[in-house]
């Protein structure tokens, strides 16, 4: 399938990180500038993500947010802010620096809500305290998904009782699915109630993990997310994703000790690739690009552009 094969709806992509050069944790400022170019990529409405960081850098940016574009502006619509952290699982924090991550409380996420511009928090939920926020965010309209995590699934299970309803990267930064505990990944693909963002960039997720979760989610519960970050559109060389120094190489953005650290595909890209690898109608992979985030999300598909 190519690009000239296939007239495509506007995509609308949960998690971006940053893009043409700009990261949005470590300058939030040039959030409109990340959604300028977007647009470039197929990409009609996204969730601008900030990642683990200085405390400062979530008010920030959904002042930023608040504000509204500059004057003859145009791009990507911002659906409200992804909160990718602190509080995750130091074991499974992937690129995310330690030195930032905390335990949950209220305190951490006074202010958080919906109205105020944040659509989405990603948390470990067998952190102390993580049950009591996920019900308060759920309260204040924000999805919460799970991720960054060591949970069993008991404690997965605990989370979408508290009103917990998708899982971020499934795969990544969590541990492998064990036929006696299954965690994450089995309580994923077996909870009705869970929907999941997976990465299809041919570098996080092997093609068999892809097939076996598309068959187990479907449509309706499978999130196409590229996880891109300021490498979008660049060259090969250092780029940064949040405080953190990362280097893209082979089509990867990684730490210097090789850990993934986002991506450098675009939806459009992961799209493509989600077809390839699955044999899904194409139908069916637009649906998980655009449908099926916007309904988790709770917005009416029909109202968004």
């Amino acid at each position: 399938m190519t690009s000239a094969a296939l007239e495509l709806p506007g995509l609308v992509d949960l998690q971006v990180n940053g893009a043409a050069g700009h990261d949005l944790t470590s300058d939030p400022d040039r959030l409109w500038d990340v959604a300028a170019a977007l647009p470039a990529y197929g990409v009609a409405a996204f969730l601008p993500t900030v990642v683990t960081s200085d405390p400062a850098v979530p008010a920030r940016a959904l002042a930023v947010l608040a504000a509204g574009p500059p004057r003859g502006w145009s791009g990507a619509t911002p659906l409200g802010l992804h909160l990718e952290g602190p509080m995750l699982a130091p074991a499974r924090k992937g690129a995310h620096p330690e030195e930032w991550l905390r335990d949950p409380s209220p305190d951490l996420v006074d202010g958080w809500s919906r109205e105020a511009g944040v659509a989405m928090v990603t948390l470990a939920p067998e952190l102390p305290g993580a049950l009591e926020v996920v019900e308060l965010l759920v309260a204040r309209g924000v999805v919460v998904s799970v991720g960054h995590t060591a949970a069993t699934s008991a404690q997965v299970a605990a989370a979408v009782e508290a009103g917990a309803t998708y899982v971020t990267h499934l795969g990544n930064a969590m541990p492998p699915m064990q036929a006696r505990e299954p965690g994450p990944v089995g309580a994923a693909l077996g909870t009705p109630a869970l929907a999941a963002g997976l990465i299809v960039d041919g570098h996080h997720l092997d093609p068999a993990f892809v097939r076996a979760a598309w068959q187990a989610l479907g449509p309706e519960r499978f999130v196409l997310v590229s996880d891109t970050t300021a490498a979008l559109g660049m060259p090969a060389g250092p780029a940064r994703l949040g405080h953190r120094d990362v280097v893209l190489s082979a089509g990867t953005v990684r730490l210097p000790d090789g850990t993934l650290a986002g991506s450098a595909a675009s939806l459009r890209d992961c799209l493509h690739l989600l077809v390839e690898q699955t044999g899904c109608p194409v139908e069916d992979a637009v649906t998980c690009a655009t449908t099926t985030p916007l309904r988790l999300l709770g917005l009416d598909p029909a109202e968004v552009r």
